[in-house]
């Protein structure tokens, strides 16, 4: 997401704050606001970190630690949902379609996907070279057979 790209760390995060701030008081969201309160909404697990903001902003979640971290976490629900709006790799949108009908749960075929996108993302890292989409595409198109 765009909107994303120029923020440090601990902008990001607040804005999740933010969004989550006025669900919980009723107060009108902006629609990238709403879209952030429905992923915390559906992790309950991560409720009480947003409880004190000061407490997490600048905490690390290292995996070597055993850690999730949970706004990576959240940030690739966001990714999904995106991509799946925008057809984005081009095929996505079905491939999550067929999912659907196989699984048909939107919060379990989302993991799913974030798996293939966390994998592709990890690999092109690890490479230095940008995430390859049709092999990102075609990993979740096998989990839809």
């Amino acid at each position: 997401m765009p909107f994303f790209d120029h923020q440090r760390r601990d902008q990001l995060r607040l804005k999740y704050f933010e969004a989550w701030h006025k669900h919980s008081h009723h107060l009108p969201l902006q629609p990238l606001e709403a879209q952030i309160a429905d992923v915390i909404k559906i992790h309950t697990e991560y409720h009480a970190l947003f409880q004190d903001p000061d407490t997490v902003l600048d905490q690390d979640w290292k995996p070597e630690d055993g850690n999730t971290n949970p706004f990576l976490h959240m940030g690739l629900h966001l990714a999904v949902r995106d991509q799946v709006a925008t057809d984005r790799p081009t095929g996505i949108k079905s491939a999550y379609q067929s999912l659907m009908k196989r699984i048909g749960d939107t919060h379990s075929v989302e993991h799913k996907m974030i798996e293939c996108l966390a994998t592709e993302l990890w690999n092109a890292q690890r490479g230095n070279i940008p995430p390859d989409e049709q092999a990102y595409l075609t990993n979740i198109k096998k989990l839809a057979q």
